[in-house]
Formats: structure tokens, C-alpha cells, sequence
């Protein structure tokens, strides 16, 4: 039985719309999270926000309509640092097909790492706007430490964050994702401060963006496409894309997103076929 929970946000839709085009053979979706079971996988009492229910079917029936059929499954800041659920998910979607990024802090004994990385762990994440999860003082700490599993960090933060973390995100250890289009404001267009400082961490060559970007605007959204261009032509072999279901951010079922449209927004994007490819299927691999 479900416990009985206030939702603060309202669910992904039922049936996805299909996109003008599926995407390509081995694409890879790069960012989502899935919630419950809560009877089995409870939530952190100190979460910042209460999702409803995101099941592995709901999450799949999305997916196939897409036609993304690899996944990186992103712990959320609602399960804090109890990855069950994160990494159950792996398990049921398989390994073949699946990774996961945790939220671990720098008590985690060396043993609990190395068996997240044989379960599919692939990356740390650090979430500086939702909270309840991993300080940002221990960035360095815990680079040094998953650098031998060849994880890499992902880091959710605004841009003026980032830009004034740069000097450190440039020396760590491990290669760096940078979710929601790097925390940038996209309403500050293409040739802002903030995107910016991001774009000068990807022209180092150790950073990746995630250029899943709604986060990063308003309706009608449409300031995401230069923004997402101008991260595709400096670091085109470094940027994922990810849908980030189910979309927590929205309080009413007029507000929700949908995933085909998201799919649609990043062909208008990138237009390239060869491009998009490297977007959803050979960047993501490679990482």
C-alpha cells in the first residue's frame, strides 16, 4: 500500500505524443529519475519537494515512443543519499541497456563505492538547488576518490554557481557534467556572462553539458534554442541530452511538458542528422 503523501508537483503525462521523428537507433536518455514504489523505496524525510509515484512501465511506454532505448537513471534529491531506488532501477531496466548516477557523500566506504560501480554507477552528483544530497565542499574530496572507478561528477547549479566555481571545476580529477544546460538563465541569451563562464569549462575539454534546458526558462520557452546552439557548435562532442521525466517542476497538468515535444525541440536545435547523432547516441556512450 502506498503511504499517504501531499503531492507538491503533478504527474508526467499518461501517454506521450509521439515526435515528428523517432530518434536515431542507440539513442541514449541521459537524465531522468524514477520515484517508488513509495512502500518499498520511501523518501528522505528532509526531501525538498514530494513527486507522485514515477514507475518503470510509465517511464517506458515514454521511452519506446521516443525511441530511446539506453538510459542513465539520475538519483533525485527526494531519496538523499539511499540509492535503492536508483540502482533497483539499473537492475530491472539491465545492465546492457542501463547506468546510474548516485548522490553519495564522503563517508561512503570504499566497498559501498566499488559495489554502486559494479551495479552501474557511472557518476557522483552534487545538486546545489534542490538540496539534500552532497555538500559542494566535498567536490574535491570525492573526485579523487571515484577517479579510480572512472566516474565522473554531475553537478546541477545556476551559472553565477558555476562561474564562480570554475577555477575548481577546471582541476578536478574526473571529466564534469553539467546539468540543465549549465544552470544558465537562457532569458540572458546566447552572449551572456553566465553562459559565458560555462562555455569556457567546456572549451577545456573535460566538461560535458546536458542540454535538456526547460529548467533554465519560461513559457514559451523559445530563448532555449539559441542557447542550446551555441552549446552544440562550441562543444558539439561533449553535449547529452536527457528528458529529465517526470518533470517535477510542474504544479498543474496544464503546465506539463510533453517528452515528444522535448524530442522535437532538439531536432529544431540541431538540424544535422550526424550532429544529433553524436548528441543522443555516441557522446552519451563515450561518457
Amino acid at each position: 500500500m502506498e503511504p499517504d503523501l501531499t503531492y507538491t508537483c503533478v504527474p508526467a503525462n499518461t501517454v506521450t505524443n509521439a515526435p515528428r521523428q523517432r530518434a536515431p537507433v542507440g539513442s541514449c536518455d541521459s537524465h531522468f529519475h524514477i520515484f517508488g514504489p513509495y512502500d518499498r523505496f520511501p523518501m528522505s524525510p528532509s526531501r525538498p519537494y514530494t513527486p507522485p509515484p514515477a514507475l518503470i512501465p510509465h517511464y517506458l511506454d515514454m521511452a519506446i515512443t521516443l525511441g530511446l532505448t539506453r538510459r542513465v537513471v539520475v538519483q533525485a534529491s527526494v531519496y538523499g543519499t539511499d540509492n535503492a531506488v536508483t540502482m533497483d532501477a539499473v537492475a530491472q531496466f539491465g545492465r546492457e541497456t542501463a547506468r546510474a548516477v548516485v548522490v553519495i557523500d564522503d563517508n561512503a566506504p570504499a566497498m559501498e563505492l566499488r559495489e554502486l560501480a559494479d551495479q552501474g554507477a557511472v557518476g557522483v552528483r552534487f545538486n546545489a538547488v534542490s538540496g539534500n544530497g552532497t555538500p559542494v565542499e566535498q567536490l574535491e574530496s570525492l573526485a579523487r576518490r571515484v577517479a579510480d572507478l572512472d566516474w565522473h561528477i554531475q553537478l546541477y547549479m545556476k551559472a553565477d554557481a558555476v562561474r564562480e566555481l570554475a577555477p575548481r571545476l577546471a582541476a578536478l580529477p574526473v571529466p564534469l557534467v553539467l546539468d540543465h544546460m549549465g544552470g544558465v538563465n537562457a532569458a540572458h541569451g546566447p552572449d551572456g556572462a553566465e553562459l559565458s563562464a560555462v562555455l569556457g569549462l567546456l572549451e577545456g575539454g573535460r566538461a560535458h553539458v546536458k542540454i535538456c534546458g526547460y529548467r533554465s526558462s519560461a513559457p514559451p520557452y523559445a530563448d532555449l534554442a539559441p542557447v542550446a546552439r551555441r552549446f552544440v557548435e562550441v562543444a558539439g562532442d561533449r553535449c547529452v541530452w536527457g528528458t529529465d521525466w517526470p518533470h517535477t517542476q510542474f504544479e498543474t497538468p496544464a503546465a506539463m511538458l510533453d517528452d515528444g515535444l522535448l524530442l522535437d525541440w532538439l531536432f529544431d536545435w540541431v538540424p544535422d542528422d550526424a550532429a544529433r547523432r553524436r548528441i543522443l547516441v555516441d557522446n552519451p556512450q563515450k561518457l
